[in-house]
C-alpha cells in the first residue's frame, strides 16, 4: 500500500524530485502587482492594495468587514481582545491545532482550556463542550465561570482543521446557552464553506491566514472578519498602533499593535485571490484522487463533513496505529515525498501542560493515526 501511494503522488506531481507538503503557486498577476507597489514606493502598511485586498476578501467570504494584519497569529490576538478576553481569564479551544491558536490566547494574558474534537470534523466537539460546561461552568451576570479555577471563561475558539468546517451550528448553540462569544480560527479554511456560508463568518469574529503554505499566500499575513462595524473600526485602530487619524500628528489613545499588513504583501495576496476559485477546484480534484486511491487500497482519507464544501488545504491519511504511521512517515520522507504527523497536541506542550482539559480521547486517537500528505495545487 505504501509503495502504491508514493507512485500515486509522483504521478500526480509529475516529478522524481523532492515533493513538499504544500508550496505556493504563482501563476497570475503576482509580479505585475509587486512591481507596481515598488514603483509607487508605498511598500509598507499604507497603500491601495491593502484596501482592495480587504474589500475583496470581504466580498469573497461574505463578511461585512475584513481587516488585514501582518500574520494570522496577530489577527487571532486582536480578535480575542475584541471578543473581550482579558488577563487572568480562560478560553476554551481544542488541543488539535497549530500552536498559534494557544499562543494568541496567552498574548491576551489568558489561558487555554482544552476540550475534545469530533472525529467527523476534526474540530471542537459541541457535545464535549456542553459536557465540560455542564460540569465545570457556572453562569453569572457577567458570563460563565470555571468552578475549578474560579476564572471567567471569556470565549470559545474552535479551529477548522485542515480546512474542514467544524460543527458550527452545534457550537453556537452551546456558546449562546452559556452567554459566551465564539471566535473562529479559520486560518486554514479560506475557500471552505458550511451549508453555503464561508468559514470565519459564523462567530462574533473570524480569522484567516495567508502564510506561505496556505491555499493563497501574501508571504505572511492574516485577516480579521466580522459583521460588527464597531468591532471592525476597533480592529483597524488597534492594529495601526492605536494612532488617531491626523495629517501630521502622531497621537495614540491606547496601547496598540503594529499589526497592519504591508502594501507589498497585499499586492501579492490580491493576485493570489484572483486565482482562489480555481485553486479550490484543483485542490478538491486532488482530494478526489486520494479518495479514489484510498477506496481501491482499503485505506482511509479524511473527507469533508456533511454539509461542507472544504478547501482540502491539507489532505490527511488515517493509518491503523502509531506504528504504521511511523513506518509510513519514514518510507515517504526517505523517498523524497514529504509527509508529516499531526501537530503535537497543545495540551502536551510544556508551556500548556498545566492547563485544564477533558479526556481528549478523540484527539489522542487522531494523533496516533493521522499523516498529512502532499497537497500543493496541481496546475
Amino acid at each position: 500500500m505504501f509503495d502504491s501511494f508514493i507512485r500515486l503522488v509522483r504521478e500526480i506531481y509529475q516529478t522524481e524530485q523532492f515533493i513538499p507538503l504544500h508550496e505556493p503557486r504563482f501563476a497570475g498577476n503576482e509580479k505585475q502587482y509587486l512591481l507596481d507597489v515598488i514603483d509607487s514606493t508605498f511598500v509598507s502598511s499604507v497603500g491601495p492594495y491593502v484596501t482592495e485586498f480587504e474589500s475583496k476578501i470581504a466580498a469573497y467570504t461574505g463578511a461585512k468587514h475584513a481587516i488585514a494584519t501582518v500574520n494570522g497569529t496577530a489577527a487571532l490576538h486582536v480578535a480575542l481582545l475584541l471578543a473581550g478576553v482579558q488577563p487572568g481569564e480562560e478560553v476554551i479551544t481544542q488541543a488539535v491545532t497549530f500552536v498559534a491558536t494557544c499562543n494568541a490566547i496567552h498574548y491576551c494574558g489568558a489561558e487555554p482550556v482544552f476540550v475534545d474534537i469530533d472525529a467527523a470534523t476534526l474540530g471542537l466537539s459541541p457535545l464535549a463542550l456542553a459536557e465540560f460546561l455542564d460540569r465545570f461552568g457556572e453562569r453569572c451576570d457577567d458570563g460563565v465561570y470555571n468552578k475549578t479555577s474560579g476564572k471567567r471563561i471569556a470565549a470559545c475558539l474552535p479551529m477548522h482543521t485542515f480546512g474542514h468546517p467544524c460543527d458550527l451550528a452545534g457550537l453556537i448553540r452551546v456558546c449562546d446557552d452559556f452567554g459566551m462569544p465564539l471566535v473562529e480560527d479559520a486560518a486554514e479554511a479560506l475557500g471552505s464553506r458550511l451549508n453555503g456560508q464561508h468559514c470565519g463568518t459564523f462567530g462574533k469574529l473570524g480569522v484567516l491566514s495567508f502564510n506561505g503554505n496556505k491555499i493563497i499566500t501574501t508571504g505572511g499575513g492574516g485577516m480579521i472578519l466580522t459583521d460588527d462595524e464597531e468591532l471592525a473600526r476597533r480592529a483597524k485602530h488597534l492594529t495601526t498602533t492605536a494612532k488617531l487619524p491626523h495629517a501630521w500628528k502622531f497621537e495614540h489613545d491606547q496601547i496598540g499593535y503594529n499589526y497592519r499588513m504591508p502594501n507589498l504583501n497585499a499586492a501579492l495576496g490580491l493576485a493570489q485571490l484572483e486565482q482562489l476559485p480555481r485553486f479550490v477546484e484543483l485542490k478538491r480534484g486532488l482530494a478526489q484522487r486520494y479518495l479514489d486511491w484510498a477506496q481501491a487500497n482499503g485505506a482511509q482519507i479524511v473527507e469533508e463533513p456533511a454539509g461542507a464544501d472544504a478547501n482540502y488545504w491539507l489532505n490527511a491519511l488515517l493509518l491503523d496505529d502509531h506504528t504504521q504511521r511511523d513506518a509510513f512517515l519514514e518510507l515517504c520522507n526517505t523517498r523524497g515525498v514529504m509527509t508529516r504527523p499531526l501537530w503535537e497536541l497543545m495540551a502536551d506542550l510544556p508551556m500548556y501542560q498545566h492547563c485544564q482539559r477533558d479526556d481528549l480521547r478523540q484527539s489522542r486517537q487522531l494523533a496516533e493515526r493521522l499523516v498529512n500528505v502532499p497537497s500543493s495545487v496541481v496546475v
